[in-house]
C-alpha cells in the first residue's frame, strides 16, 4: 500500500510520526508525498490551541477531497484530550489516542478485512509504563530524534497536554543508550533529545536516574556525533547539573528554557514553578559555564490579566535576557483549561500588537547574539544545499551558518567542519572554511 503521512505540532510527535512509518515499511508498504496516490492517510494531530484543532479538520476535509477511497487514520493529542468531538469526525476511519500510535499497521490491516470503523483511545492511567517506540533512523538524514519521556505533571493554566498526554513517563536508560547506538552506526550526527518535559526523565524509574545522567551515558559513547537538547523547564536545572554538562564536549551549548513570561504575577497565575529572578539566575549560571552559549525561549503575550505594567515587565526581562532567539505567541483560549475561564480576558487586538512589540524587541536580540559570533570558529554540521549558492548547516549553539558552495554538485550533507564566521545578516551567519573536514 501506498501510506501518507502528515504531522502537526512538536518534535515528539515528529519522532512518533517516524516510528509509525517505519513500522508500515518493515511490512512492504510505500511512503508518498502527495495525498491523491495514498492507500491510507495518517495525520498525526496537536491540540495545543484550538487553531491547530482546525488544522486539523481541514487536512481531514482536504484528504477525503482528494482521495476519498484512502483509508483515514486520525492519530495523537485532539483525539485523546478531546474524544468525543473526535469521534464525531465520520471523515475518519480510524481513531487513535497517544498511547496506541504504534499500533496503527495492525489497526488499518483489521480496518482492511472488516471495513468497521476502529476506535482505539485508551485512558491515562497513574503508574502507565512509556509506549515501546524505538526509531531506526537508518535513512539520510543528518540529525534524529530520540524519544526519552512523556507526559507532565505541572498543569500549566494553559496547557491541555497534561490531559492529552498523561502523567511522567520515561524511556528506561540502556533503551535510550541502545537506540543512540544506533543512530550513531547509521551516520547520524546529532542526536536531539526530546519529550514533552524533559527535565522529569528518570523520576518515575526504579534507578532514578536524571537526565544529567542520561546526556552523561550518551555523550561516553564513541563516535563522530553530538548530542543536542529539546526544550527544557527553568526550574529543573540545578548548578551541578550544569557544572557537570559543561565537562561534556559532545554537549551542544544551546539551551531553549521556556519562560512564557517575564513577569512575575503573570507566571503564577500561569503556575510556573519559578519567577522572573530564579531564570535570570540560570541564564546567568549558564553563560558561566557555557561562555557564549545560545539561551532560547517561548514568550507569550496577552495571558489573562496580562495588564500594560505586566506586559512592559516581560518586554523588558526579554530585553535584558538577550535572548539568542525567541518564539512569540499570543494567548490563545483552550477549552478544558483553568485559563479558558479566567477573568480579564485581554482583547485580540491587543495580543496581537503586544506580540509584534515583543517580536521586535527579540529581532533585535537575535541580531546581537549573531553579530557576537563573527569572527568565531566553529564546527558546522552541514545538512542541505541551497540551490546551487549555499552549503547550509548548524553550528553547536544552533545558529545557520552559510557557506558559499563553488561546485554546484558537491554536497556537504552529513559532514562537520570547522567555519570562521564572517559576517551576519541578522538572520543567519555566513562563512568560510578554515580546516578541511574534521
Amino acid at each position: 500500500m501506498k501510506i501518507y503521512y502528515y504531522t502537526f505540532g512538536c518534535k515528539v510527535n515528529q519522532y512518533e510520526t517516524e516510528h509509525i512509518r517505519e513500522r508500515f515499511e518493515q511490512e512492504g508498504h510505500e511512503t508518498v508525498r502527495d495525498i491523491a496516490p495514498a492507500d491510507v492517510c495518517v495525520i498525526n494531530s496537536c491540540t495545543v490551541t484550538e487553531q491547530a484543532d482546525q488544522k486539523c479538520l481541514q487536512m481531514l476535509r482536504r484528504i477525503r477531497k482528494t482521495s476519498p477511497r484512502a483509508v483515514t487514520v486520525l492519530a495523537g493529542c485532539f483525539p485523546q484530550a478531546f474524544r468525543e468531538k473526535a469521534e464525531g469526525l465520520m471523515e475518519c476511519d480510524i481513531i487513535v489516542g497517544t498511547e496506541n500510535k504504534g499500533s496503527i499497521p495492525e489497526l488499518t490491516d483489521r480496518f482492511m478485512k472488516t471495513g468497521e470503523r476502529i476506535i482505539c483511545i485508551s485512558e491515562h492511567t497513574k503508574g502507565e509504563k512509556i509506549d515501546s517506540m524505538t526509531n531506526k533512523c537508518s535513512g539520510e538524514k543528518t540529525r534524529s530524534y530520540i524519544k526519552i519521556q512523556d507526559g507532565c505533571d505541572c498543569y500549566c493554566t494553559y496547557c491541555i497536554i497534561p490531559y492529552a498526554r498523561g502523567h511522567v513517563r520515561s524511556k528506561p536508560l540502556n533503551d535510550v543508550i541502545s537506540e543512540a547506538e544506533q543512530n550513531i552506526s547509521a551516520g547520524h550526527k546529532e542526536l536531539i533529545l526530546t519529550g514533552i518535559n524533559l527535565c522529569f526523565y528518570g523520576k518515575d524509574l526504579p534507578e532514578r536516574p536524571t537526565l544529567t545522567d542520561l546526556i552523561e551515558s550518551i555523550c561516553s559513547l564513541k563516535g563522530e556525533f553530538r548530542v543536542r537538547l529539546g526544550s527544557i523547564e527553568p526550574e529543573m536545572i540545578l548548578e551541578d547539573d550544569i557544572k557537570r554538562l559543561a565537562a561534556l564536549d559532545k554537549l551542544c551549548p544551546h539551551f531553549h528554557l521556556s519562560l512564557q513570561s517575564g513577569s512575575d504575577s503573570i507566571l503564577k497565575s500561569m503556575n510556573r514553578r519559578y519567577d522572573s529572578a530564579e531564570y535570570s539566575a540560570l541564564c546567568k549560571s549558564l553563560r558561566s559555564y557555557f561562555p557564549n552559549c545560545a539561551i532560547t525561549t517561548d514568550i507569550m503575550v496577552g495571558f489573562p490579566g496580562e495588564d500594560d505594567k505586566a506586559f512592559e515587565e516581560s518586554l523588558l526581562f526579554a530585553e535584558e535576557t538577550a535572548f539568542a532567539d525567541a518564539h512569540i505567541f499570543p494567548y490563545s483560549k483552550r477549552a478544558g483549561t483553568k485559563a479558558n475561564d479566567m477573568p480579564k480576558q485581554v482583547p485580540q487586538h491587543i495580543k496581537h500588537e503586544r506580540a509584534k512589540r515583543m517580536s521586535e524587541v527579540c529581532v533585535k536580540t537575535r541580531a546581537a547574539y549573531l553579530s557576537q559570533c563573527v569572527g568565531k570558529v566553529f564546527e558546522v554540521l552541514f545538512e542541505r544545499e541551497t540551490e546551487s549558492e549555499w552549503h547550509n548547516g548548524h553550528a553547536p549553539n544552533y545558529v545557520v551558518v552559510k557557506v558559499r558552495r563553488d561546485d554546484p554538485k558537491e554536497t556537504w550533507r552529513r559532514q562537520i567542519r570547522k567555519v570562521r564566521v564572517t559576517s551576519s545578516d541578522g538572520e543567519f551567519c555566513y562563512g568560510e572554511i578554515v580546516q578541511e573536514q574534521i
